[in-house]
């Protein structure tokens, strides 16, 4: 069975993971500006923010360290999931309407053209029947791991690239034009590099155990393969150092660069129970599994019981098909990764050990934290699942509508729900309508109130509001000020920063004191700061105004906030 025009079924099934994405990101898609993922607003502002700051390319003003945050030390810009790609992609939208708007946009983008990708991959080049390759897209796109990690993780969602590294490098085994295929490939690292750089090193992992899987279990392999593979990854290789070379060091040597993980992988670990389990974003999901995972945006190894039967079924079926068998076996050692050091059980953790105990600590392997090895089987699954669907249409006669029901009968509890959203308070018009460059100069210092940290993140929207046309002190990023200079998750706030957040947390203003007056000269000297700014709608808002009075006097109150300028 065919379905007509090829070029028709192609639109018709890109046109539904459209719909799909759009579905699942109604909620911001609905007021990106009123809007804010409510289960991890923290990295959505801090995604805004990178977003707008990669919009100052388009002025010849973009660096791979900046000062605009953590001012006036800064952050590395690679060291962080920093959306260069996209934001360079989006900087139009971004410059037209506003980061939260690329953002809601970019959300849902990802999960259709990561879907799209997958489909393309599977109904041309593996020549599967395009309804197989369409249910294989719809998994590979939507799966719990995609859809969780929306919450606020575009670097790890911007994996539509991989579809097309695939194909270069199945192209490059079948000996076909070899260099130009190499070239591309090289290219196409590149971009994913920028991208997503952990998608990208969980692609070569995955990537690399195929291979060898695929060639224990091809006998014999064609005598054109290795040349004309190793020939195109050598090519590939080497344009991709050529072109990275600078942006590796910046990160990992650079300034602001910061040795080691910041992420623990005991608690990144995937629980032996989530495998199993329905994610609580999915249709027949539950709050109950959340015990599971260590986060809303972390559910990834939640494949569900349904599937997991059916890529078992499907293997033991077609276990003469190497490509097949390879797909399940891999899955099988990158779930063995995902479970961490040590096995988890019920959110239990034992002394059991764990093969990731393997590669712990080992230098760029231990920036991905192990549950997401789980995430780079998606399209393992996905292709074995097409591959039983095109199996029982293509080959049998008892089996033709038997086997794609079920199939699709055991994808239905994974369908994934809208992420979950909720109401944000605006940036203030003082950011929006231009009033601050009366109080502060194009890339000068603006402190808002309280200091943005990893716990409150928000401020940052402001400076993300004027495409990063400020400087902020503090904010959430990954930097050098663990034990030793080792990777820690914010700065250390100065002495004028914690005095805020005391008067924040008490409700009350602090009695001041001598030498809090000497700390904030000294921390406005440092920070370079312009001007102090609280938004009305700041909780404890009384007493932040009060303490901001006692220690630079009556602030001036324009459109929304109230402003201090900053004397030293």
């Amino acid at each position: 069975m065919r379905w007509g025009r090829p070029w028709i079924s192609d639109v018709a099934a890109c046109a539904f993971m459209v719909l799909v994405a759009a579905f699942v990101t109604r909620g911001l898609l609905a007021d990106p500006a009123g809007r804010a993922l409510s289960l991890n607003p923290g990295d959505q502002a801090l995604d805004e923010w990178f977003l707008a700051y990669a919009t100052r390319a388009y002025r010849g003003d973009f660096a791979f360290v900046t000062g605009a945050l953590n001012a006036p030390e800064g952050i590395n810009v690679l060291g962080n999931a920093s959306l260069i790609g996209l934001g360079l992609l989006f900087a139009p939208l971004t410059l037209a309407f506003g980061a939260p708007v690329t953002f809601a946009v970019a959300t849902g983008f990802n999960l259709a053209a990561n879907g799209a990708g997958w489909y393309l991959l599977f109904s041309r080049t593996a020549r599967l029947h395009r309804l197989a390759a369409g249910v294989g897209g719809v998994f590979c796109g939507f799966a719990p791991g995609m859809v969780s990690q929306s919450n606020g993780h575009l670097h790890m969602t911007a994996a539509w690239l991989v579809p097309a590294i695939v194909w270069c490098v199945v192209t490059l085994a079948q000996g076909t034009r070899t260099v130009r295929r190499g070239l591309l490939l090289g290219g196409l690292v590149v971009t994913q590099f920028f991208l997503g750089e952990e998608v990208l090193l969980l692609t070569a992992v995955a990537l690399g155990l195929f291979c060898l899987a695929f060639v224990a279990t091809c006998r014999p392999v064609p005598r054109h393969v290795l040349p004309s593979l190793g020939l195109g990854l050598v090519i590939a290789g080497g344009v991709a150092l050529a072109l990275l070379a600078y942006p590796i060091w910046v990160q990992f040597r650079g300034p602001q660069s910061a040795p080691g993980a910041v992420f623990r992988p005991e608690f990144y670990s995937a629980d032996l129970k989530s495998f199993a389990a329905l994610s609580p974003l999915s249709l027949a999901g539950g709050n109950g599994a959340t015990r599971l995972a260590s986060g809303p945006s972390e559910y990834t190894a939640f494949f569900g019981a349904p599937v997991l039967i059916a890529v078992l079924g499907a293997t033991l079926w077609m276990w003469r098909r190497p490509a097949v068998v390879a797909c399940t076996v891999v899955s099988l050692v990158l779930w063995a990764l995902a479970l961490g050091p040590h096995i988890v059980v019920g959110h239990e953790r034992t002394e059991q050990w764990a093969p990731y105990s393997l590669i712990a600590g080992t230098p760029i392997v231990e920036w991905a934290l192990p549950t997401r090895f789980a995430l780079a089987t998606v399209p393992l699954l996905g292709f074995v699942l097409a591959s039983v669907v095109h199996a029982a249409l293509t080959q049998t006669e008892t089996l033709k509508v038997l086997v794609p029901v079920a199939v699709i009968a055991a994808l239905v509890p994974l369908a994934p729900r809208p992420l979950p959203t909720a109401d944000r308070a605006p940036v203030p018009r003082f950011f929006t309508e231009g009033y601050w460059r009366g109080y502060a100069p194009r890339d000068g210092t603006i402190v808002p109130v309280p200091l943005p940290d990893w716990r409150d993140p928000q401020p940052m929207r402001w400076a993300a509001a004027t495409n990063v046309a400020f400087a902020t002190p503090q904010g959430w990023f990954i930097g050098p000020y663990g034990t030793g200079g080792t990777s820690a998750v914010g700065v250390f706030p100065r002495p004028t920063s914690q005095l805020l957040h005391r008067a924040l947390a008490n409700a009350n203003p602090p009695a001041l004191t001598d030498q809090d007056r000497i700390d904030l000269r000294r921390d406005i000297a440092y920070w370079h700061a312009s001007c102090f700014v609280l938004a009305e709608g700041q909780a404890e808002a009384g007493a932040l105004h009060s303490t901001l009075d006692a220690l630079l006097g009556p602030g001036e109150h324009v459109a929304d906030v109230w402003v201090w300028r900053a004397r030293t």
